[in-house]
């Protein structure tokens, strides 16, 4: 076992450094190291360049429209290679008769007179129907034939050679039903039926589509046709200054820069190495960062795989934003990551993303000082901000703070260039404007990552507690007492957890989500009981299994749905370990002296870890037993009862897994008595109408 968890260890160390060093050659290609095309040009438009003749000899390259259009006729007559396999016949057979004889075994003896009588004529007629139609070719078609019509042709390869053939002489998987079912009805035999699913079941397919073989024939098809359409010899005029650009000069123009980055561009290998170098300091650098300051993230591949993807993502946009002249690499949304980021983990690793990214994009960009200044200026401003994707008004105050801080930032820098408004440049307020409202995308983003990666989000969470969303419209039909109960302690928890500084919104959802696994079988919950009590009928062992069940039986209609992973944890913990008390105090009593089991009464757990657990496992046992024992409660009852269940839970070990400390402990004792005082008041006894 420990052998295999290092061989575990070691392959997920090696698929780690191999995808991070995948990431850093992939940047690497990406920076500007070849010379390139120095013409810029359009059909129709006047050629503002001097005169340009062919430095070299090249072919001028077809239309892509006249070339597709051969291409397509080529194709259109193209037949496709199938391949019989004559291996499946004997096969079926040998399957036939192996189900015949177990058929023919389990036969009652009212049933398939006929075939009692008379077997061997039944087993001859199914060989020969199986062996008349591998002979024939039962046809498994490629998906793309599929709706070709009976006439048409591929070739088949038979004993070494290929013969075409028609789909109307072969027989196909789609007409397998009516073909045997026609066959037996006309066959004579009076107990037809007993082959049928036999025949169904062992008629496979023998020939098969040969992919290898089809390609190749398309390929050396294809290659048959001319992608050149002439020649321009060195020296020949290609277009003269002030001429027009039409379609022949367009062809020969891009023809001459394909030749052109094929012949002269020569990839600087000394340049491409300083940048490789670059970008795995870049991203060793923030990869050694997870693995030392956030190391269940650097181990889990959903979540290494979020973070790191960010960094090829955006290196690709500058990369294709700088290679189109009328487009600011400024137009990137580079703030789209610190809310995603933000959102999802922490301020600080937000940022730190943030920068990493930016730091790469400026060696891509050669954008300077500048741009990586006021990217990081951004980055910084969205630290600041509380950015709270389900609150719109806090969001576009958000997005307003970050236009703001780019203007500035912007001008302070051009006033220290330029050193006065004059020589400030406008048109980049346009850029700073558009990459701001794009930086809107973050938040439809959100739930597209959630489904993704697993994440819970506020923005999810909310969704998840509208009491519409079918679970909990399932769970009010069918178990409405456990949907009041549910509501009870999401209040109770979710006052606890803004308290103490839990995430209030989470234990909220997992509160209205816990007791889902009672859907299965309400009434043998007290909440939903409203007369017999169906556990007066089983064993005490069957009832606390039963009751058990529901914590497992609600992790399955959690994935069911779909919610979020994160919920399931906090159905397995609500009542940790604990015993089933009444049914096990029961099955002591009915047994005196017997040793009971007690794992046949504990629920599977586990203990709650975090805060947010841990109170939806206080406030759940709290409000049933407040529900349960609390009618006219004393003065005193309610803090007799709050404190009982506490303590119960501590000295049941229930919480020596928890993050939470005593001192949370107590604030959250302080409020579940505010709340259940203000519940179980005393209430004025109004006097009967006269």
């Amino acid at each position: 076992m420990i052998a295999w968890q290092k061989i575990r260890g070691y392959l997920r160390g090696t698929l780690q450094h191999l995808f991070i060093g995948g990431i850093i050659v992939f940047i690497s290609i990406l920076f500007p190291t070849h010379t390139r095309f120095k013409y810029s040009y359009e059909q129709g438009q006047i050629w503002n360049y001097e005169d340009l003749s062919a430095p070299f000899d090249f072919a001028i390259k077809k239309p892509d429209r006249l070339l597709k259009a051969e291409m397509d006729s080529i194709l259109a007559d193209f037949s496709p290679f199938y391949r019989m396999d004559d291996s499946v016949g004997v096969r079926s057979l040998r399957k036939f008769d192996e189900r015949f004889d177990d058929q023919f075994k389990n036969l009652e003896k009212s049933q398939f007179l006929d075939v009692r009588r008379n077997p061997e004529l039944y087993r001859k007629f199914g060989e020969k129907f199986l062996q008349n139609k591998h002979q024939r070719g039962v046809v498994d078609l490629d998906p793309s034939h599929q709706r070709e019509d009976k006439n048409f042709v591929i070739h088949l390869l038979l004993g070494g050679t290929f013969e075409e053939r028609t789909l109307s002489n072969l027989f196909t998987l789609d007409k397998i039903n009516q073909t045997i079912s026609d066959t037996l009805q006309n066959c004579g035999l009076p107990n037809a039926d007993f082959l049928y699913a036999l025949l169904v079941e062992c008629l496979e397919p023998n020939v098969t589509y040969d992919k290898l073989n089809s390609e190749l024939a398309r390929k050396e098809m294809l290659s048959g046709v001319a992608k050149h359409s002439g020649m321009v010899r060195k020296g020949e005029l290609i277009v003269p200054r002030f001429g027009v650009i039409s379609e022949p000069v367009q062809l020969k123009l891009e023809s001459l820069k394909e030749h052109f980055e094929i012949e002269i561009a020569q990839r600087s290998w000394g340049i491409y190495f300083g940048y490789f170098l670059l970008t795995a300091l870049v991203i060793g650098l923030f990869a050694a960062f997870l693995y030392l300051y956030c190391r269940p993230l650097f181990d889990n591949w959903y979540e290494l795989i979020f973070l790191l993807a960010w960094f090829p993502v955006f290196a690709y946009l500058v990369y294709i934003i700088t290679r189109i002249d009328a487009l600011s690499v400024y137009i990137i949304p580079f703030g789209i990551v610190p809310i995603l980021v933000k959102t999802f983990y922490d301020k600080w690793l937000a940022l730190f993303t943030h920068s990493m990214i930016v730091l790469l994009a400026t060696f891509l960009s050669s954008s300077g000082f500048e741009f990586a200044f006021l990217q990081t200026l951004i980055g910084v401003v969205i630290l600041l901000t509380n950015v709270d994707t389900r609150d719109w008004n806090q969001y576009f105050f958000t997005i307003l703070y970050i236009f703001l801080a780019f203007c500035l930032g912007y001008l302070g820098l051009s006033l220290v260039q330029q050193g006065s408004f004059k020589g400030i440049d406008l048109a980049m307020f346009n850029w700073i404007f558009l990459s701001t409202f794009l930086t809107l995308l973050a938040n439809p983003l959100i739930p597209l990552l959630e489904r993704m990666f697993g994440y819970t989000s506020s923005m999810g969470l909310a969704e998840l507690s509208d009491l519409n969303r079918p679970l909990l419209q399932e769970l009010a039909i069918k178990a409405p007492g456990t949907l009041q109960h549910s509501l009870q302690v999401a209040n109770l928890a979710e006052a606890a957890a803004r308290r103490i500084g839990a995430n209030h919104l989470l234990v909220r959802v997992a509160a209205l989500y816990h007791d889902i696994g009672k859907i299965n079988q309400p009434e043998y919950f007290i909440e939903n009981q409203g007369g017999l009590n169906p556990h007066d009928q089983l064993p005490y062992r069957e009832s606390a299994r039963i009751i058990i069940a529901h914590v497992t039986q609600g992790v399955e209609l959690a994935k069911q749905y779909r919610l979020p992973k994160l919920l399931n944890e906090f159905i397995l913990t609500h009542h940790g370990t604990t015993l089933v008390e009444y049914f096990y105090r029961k099955e002591q009593d009915a047994f005196p002296g017997e040793v009971i089991n007690e794992a046949d009464f504990c629920y599977p757990g586990p203990k709650p870890r975090t805060k947010e657990e841990s109170i939806l496992m206080l406030a759940d046992s709290i409000e049933a037993a407040a529900k349960a024992s609390l009618k006219n409660p004393a003065p005193g009852d309610i803090q007799a009862l709050v404190e009982r269940i506490i303590a119960s839970k501590l000295s049941k070990k229930q919480l020596e897994d928890s993050a939470l400390t005593f001192n949370d402990l107590e604030k959250c004792k302080a409020v579940f008595l505010q709340i259940l005082r203000s519940v179980y008041h005393a209430r004025i006894e109004y006097p009967a109408e006269k």
